[in-house]
């Protein structure tokens, strides 16, 4: 194992490896939960996403480490599970088993694109602006989905959307976020998981101790016991339908699932590799080509499995600042989330204004990369800008990537600036012109 990882020459052992993991894991483990509350939502079973959630993560952290031999931890991404279920599913009406197939598809071409290096090359034709400008546009996403499962926000006939008032449900949300944002404040590791625990906790007596959410979630008691370990749910499990998910109409779909897990992925590894100092003799990230390849295998299996596309997670950092540096972390997280499998019921019980808070806190997470936007640059700022609001305004990851792009280049082009369009993302402007028109 030591020759293995490495362990001697990356100045670790196995002790604080493990320990780095199992931290990782804690970070993390919020998406056991999240990811089947968010895809649920677009009909599928809570449970058979628990399950798809578990493997998913499972086997694709473990590929990281044996492969790849990076801390980093694979799990179903935020922000993607959310253009799934709110976009594709229920804003497109697309039924759920194409929209599994498109993950399927767009996972095989990540990893035609990962083979051959093309990856790579489409990523550094992103400006990083628009890169950012997306991380936080899916944090307002996130965060708005939040508000709405706790009540917090309503629709509203007039305004389209108002403070949905104070009532069982905000008050216990409010509760629940204040908890969790003291300890995200505190760095204690698992806080996002604890905070969804202490609002099932604080929800657990309405209806039984006080009030009753009946008209507000439909039940008067919204936190039912219903068992504690029950068998795995496989029922979604190769329940994707790969003949009608490869049509023109789902093309749209398959291109933003390509696009917004390429820029997660390699945000993360860049990212990381230079928080941790990761990078090979050239100063590259370390491995990123296996990464990626590994971040590929992650989509296509999410296809199969029955959840949203996987990718790298940034919470793997809580890892590598506990010490992790090899591919052990990540070997010792995928294998956290195994037991997991077996205990749907316990995770069936959290209502999913529970998770409420824990969204609102992943929107904040993403909306720091926002900093790195030159706000005086109006011929950066515009597009940028453009892409954030779109995001969560038009509930369509598509439309915040596709109009950024486009009014970052005219931008350019327009100003004389055409030595920072390059070909690649006048190619990526004429493709994202195409899919609008479709």
């Amino acid at each position: 194992m030591k020759s293995f990882f490495a362990l001697e020459q990356q100045q670790t052992c196995v002790k604080t490896e493990v320990l780095a993991g199992i931290t990782s894991f804690l970070a993390a483990m919020y998406i056991i939960i999240v990811n089947p509350a968010i895809i649920s939502a677009a009909g599928m079973p809570f449970n058979g996403v628990v399950t798809a959630t578990v493997l998913v993560s499972a086997f694709s952290s473990i590929l990281m480490g044996l492969y790849a031999r990076n801390p980093i931890l694979v799990a179903p991404g935020m922000g993607i599970n959310a253009f799934f279920t709110y976009t594709v599913v229920l804003g497109m009406g697309v039924p759920w088993p194409v929209a599994l197939g498109a993950v399927f598809w767009s996972g095989v071409i990540f990893l035609l694109l990962s083979l051959f290096n093309v990856r790579s090359t489409i990523a550094g034709a992103i400006p990083h602006q628009i890169r950012a400008a997306v991380a936080a546009g899916i944090g307002l996403f996130i965060t708005f989905i939040g508000l709405q499962n706790a009540r917090f926000v309503v629709d509203d006939a007039v305004t389209l959307v108002r403070f949905g008032g104070l009532n069982v449900v905000t008050l216990t949300f409010l509760a629940g976020l204040l908890v969790s944002s003291w300890l995200v404040l505190k760095r204690v590791s698992g806080a996002l998981i604890l905070g969804i625990a202490t609002t099932t906790l604080l929800a657990s007596a309405i209806g039984r101790v006080w009030g009753d959410a009946s008209t507000i979630v439909g039940t008067a008691t919204p936190v039912t016991w219903s068992g504690l370990i029950a068998a795995p749910d496989f029922s979604l499990l190769l329940a994707l339908d790969l003949k009608n998910s490869l049509t023109l109409a789902m093309l749209p779909v398959i291109f933003v699932m390509l696009f917004a897990d390429l820029f997660d992925s390699l945000s993360t590894f860049i990212g990381v590799a230079e928080a941790a100092d990761l990078k090979d003799s050239n100063g590259e990230p370390r491995n990123i080509r296996q990464s990626l390849l590994t971040d590929a295998v992650a989509t296509t299996l999410s296809g199969l499995c029955g959840t949203s596309a996987g990718s790298s997670f940034i919470e793997s950092a809580a890892g590598i600042r506990e010490g992790g540096r090899t591919g052990l972390t990540a070997v010792v997280a995928g294998l956290c989330f195994l037991p997991f499998m077996f205990f749907s019921p316990l995770l069936s019980m959290i209502p999913a204004f529970a998770t409420a808070p824990a969204l609102v806190l992943v929107g904040v997470f993403m909306m720091s990369p926002i900093s790195t936007i030159d706000w005086q640059r109006y011929d950066e700022a515009i597009p940028a800008f453009l892409a954030i609001i779109l995001i969560p305004l038009t509930t369509s990851i598509t439309q915040g990537i596709v109009w950024g792009l486009i009014c970052w280049t005219g931008l350019k082009l327009l100003s004389g600036q055409r030595v920072q369009v390059s070909k690649t993302l006048l190619a990526i402007n004429l493709f994202a012109l195409a899919v609008l028109l479709i």
